[in-house]
């Protein structure tokens, strides 16, 4: 049953359709690596493979990828500087609205005069499906973690494939501006 979820609601945050709704993007890096250093990528297999969404959208974000580190200056090699995989995890979330306009209760004319009672409305419960995307980038020297992107948004279903990957470049783009990690200023004491 879990499987058959999975592939009738697809668990990545990049299908987000919503224009009112944003992608929120963090990122983490170990200080002590060398950016600098780091000129190639490969894709890390068994990383990617692990990730719960479907082949075709795990295509779209490792052609994202690619345009973005091509666009940094960065080649595939099968020697690589540094590995990149992703993953993903999704969570359903519970919005839960109060429709009360005129709130409390009440008969009469009061300051409204066009009803009797006291309101309109009631509470409203929506759920919708969070899903979070996560880059990875691993030295192969050292075998560690360095860098790690996360973009969370909301999941929306389409039909229309050219949204979709739209939507997925965008969340791709996103998190990558922040790779590599910008040197922090030392501001000297004057």
């Amino acid at each position: 049953m879990k499987n058959l979820k999975l592939l009738a609601i697809p668990v990545i945050a990049i299908l987000l359709l919503s224009s009112c709704t944003s992608v929120r993007v963090l990122s983490d890096y170990d200080k002590e690596a060398n950016f600098n250093t780091y000129k190639t990528y490969a894709y890390y297999k068994s990383g990617i493979d692990k990730a719960q969404i479907s082949d075709l959208d795990k295509k779209r974000i490792l052609r994202a990828i690619d345009a973005e580190m091509t666009a940094k200056g960065f080649s595939k090699s099968s020697t690589p500087d540094i590995l990149v995989s992703i993953f993903t995890k999704e969570r359903e979330q519970v919005d839960i609205y109060n429709n009360n306009f005129w709130g409390g209760g009440g008969f009469g004319w009061g300051w409204n005069p066009w009803f009797w009672g006291g309101g309109i409305g009631g509470n409203t419960v929506s759920t919708r499906t969070e899903g979070s995307l996560y880059v990875d980038v691993i030295d192969t020297q050292s075998k560690q973690l360095v860098w790690q992107g996360k973009g969370v948004g909301t999941i929306t279903n389409t039909k229309n494939i050219e949204k979709k990957e739209e939507r997925i470049r965008k969340f791709v783009s996103e998190i990558m501006q922040a790779y590599p990690p910008k040197p922090t200023a030392i501001v000297a004491a004057k």
